[in-house]
């Protein structure tokens, strides 16, 4: 008996597209157009800022659609069937609904299956690193990353007289995923892909939505993943559809035939996105978080925010490499030129993506771990080079994972002549930390390719534990002392 693959399901999709009447719409009186698009935005408001739902749980953005096959495109998550048929429903309500028709939709719900870990599976969830659980989560709960591009086409397995997808045997179809799955991981940081299941709930088996800020990398990946086998042998494709993401607030300017976004050059102003990405607006958005956004220094600091404590204490709290930048950081105990060589391979992608910062390895100076750090310019970006880097060998946890508060990343370049000492004024400085109460764990990790470049990670169980340790005496002491060794100003940030 062929073996059925187990699966997990998570959110509810809808993919909602609308074709408008534009003969209609050309027609109508000025107010009657105003009060359509006012009605719009305020749906689209509700719905992002999910108003519509009890749990808190889900996402919602618009789309543009280039082509005929439709005008614009409303994706909605939900965690359940009941949400997303209020949601479609509650458009129809809306005046922009009679100047609409739907031209099609897609209904799905996300999925991981088993060819992605038998211990998730098994219920072993103990033995699932914290990273794949984390990626995992990302599958099942997704968000809808500010990338520009979306591209959705539903799939399905052959299942043919010569190739019938569901009659080969699981190891097999297994290692074909794998080999598919490497020719994603060529495209880490630059695409983000949701996979929604269908079966039994649309007319093909999976729906797909791609999200880069290129669209280019859109045909791309598409085009190379025909080359392998689970494609060319198994792969059944419906219609694609290719669109830009707007914020809600250039309804009117899309209806108006102007460019969509309306900020300047062209790029999508983000206004709707960033609250979501940190949690302030999904339910889940926590568990995606890699990195918060950080004002600048002219910018008065948030009181009530980590940032605005370290401020008062006349700590710099940016972000290595410049501001408004998103971290994502994992352990490992693999070796360390293993590992290095396995990130490198990762590095050799992400650098073709313009958001990539920086990603490095660096091992602790006891040798006890190593961490990868990987450093983004936006949240989607971080999140998507986060899956891939959790398949890296033995990943142990991700910085906040069951390890207490989180990971207070302290990064520091230090002039080579002063390294000495450094590392001996961290050997202090650790002593002390051992009689600290509500610390876990501090190591000084060092670039695998630059010994001058070093990241202190400390862990805590608490922020107040963390925070009464930033604002001791010793701390002070260590970083006035510290400014005559360091070759550029230190960056502070918690990446939990």
């Amino acid at each position: 008996m062929v073996e059925v693959p187990e699966t997990d399901e998570g959110w509810y999709s809808l993919h909602d597209f609308r074709s408008i009447e534009w003969d209609d719409w050309r027609a109508a009186p000025d107010h009657e157009r105003q009060r359509a698009v006012e009605s719009g935005m305020e749906y689209l408001a509700a719905h992002e800022s999910l108003e519509d739902v009890d749990d808190g749980e889900g996402a919602t953005a618009i789309f543009s659609i280039l082509g005929d096959k439709a005008d614009f495109l409303i994706v909605h998550f939900r965690s359940s069937l009941d949400a997303l048929s209020r949601a479609e429903r509650q458009f129809e309500q809306t005046p922009l609904a009679n100047f609409t028709t739907q031209a099609t939709s897609y209904l799905s719900v996300t999925e991981v299956s088993g060819y992605v870990s038998d211990d998730y599976f098994k219920g072993e969830i103990e033995e699932v690193n914290a990273g794949l659980r984390n990626y995992i989560e990302g599958k099942l709960k997704p968000d809808i990353p500010d990338d520009d591009y979306v591209c959705f086409y539903p799939m399905s397995k052959r299942r043919g007289d010569e190739h019938n997808w569901y009659t080969l045997p699981f190891d097999e179809r297994a290692e074909l995923m794998k080999e598919h799955g490497r020719t994603g991981k060529g495209y880490a940081g630059k695409i983000k892909q949701v996979i929604a299941s269908s079966v039994g709930l649309d007319d093909y088996e999976w729906g797909v939505t791609l999200f880069a800020e290129d669209a280019i990398h859109l045909k791309d990946v598409v085009y190379e993943m025909r080359f392998d086998e689970a494609t060319s042998k198994y792969g059944e494709f419906g219609s694609f559809y290719i669109g830009r993401r707007f914020p809600l607030e250039d309804l009117g300017a899309y209806f108006a035939g102007e460019a969509v976004p309306t900020g300047e050059d062209g790029g999508h102003p983000h206004g709707h996105g960033d609250e979501h990405a940190h949690g302030d607006g999904h339910g889940h958005g926590d568990e995606h978080a890699h990195g918060e956004s950080t004002p600048s220094e002219d910018d008065p600091a948030d009181e009530e925010s980590i940032r605005g404590e370290l401020a008062d204490l006349d700590i710099y709290a940016g972000k290595p490499h410049g501001e408004d930048v998103y971290a994502t950081v994992l352990y490992s105990e693999a070796d360390q030129e293993e590992l290095f060589e396995e990130v490198d391979g990762l590095r050799k992608n992400f650098d073709h993506y313009d958001s990539h910062v920086k990603t490095a390895v660096y091992g602790a100076q006891n040798e006890s771990r190593r961490a990868v750090v990987s450093i983004w310019e936006t949240a989607s970006a971080a999140d998507t080079a986060a899956g891939f880097l959790s398949e890296l060998p033995e990943v142990v946890e991700r910085a906040g994972e069951e390890s207490g508060f989180g990971t207070m990343g302290m990064f520091y370049t230090v002039k080579p002549d002063s390294r000495e000492d450094f590392v001996e004024k961290f050997d202090t400085v650790g002593g002390v930390l051992e009689d600290t109460e509500g610390h876990l764990e501090t190591d000084l990790m060092i670039n695998h390719e630059n010994e001058n470049d070093m990241f202190i990670a400390s862990q805590w169980v608490s922020q107040e534990a963390a925070m009464g340790f930033f604002g001791s005496d010793a701390f002070r002491d260590t970083v006035k002392w510290g400014r005559d060794v360091l070759a550029d100003r230190p960056r502070h940030v918690f990446l939990a």
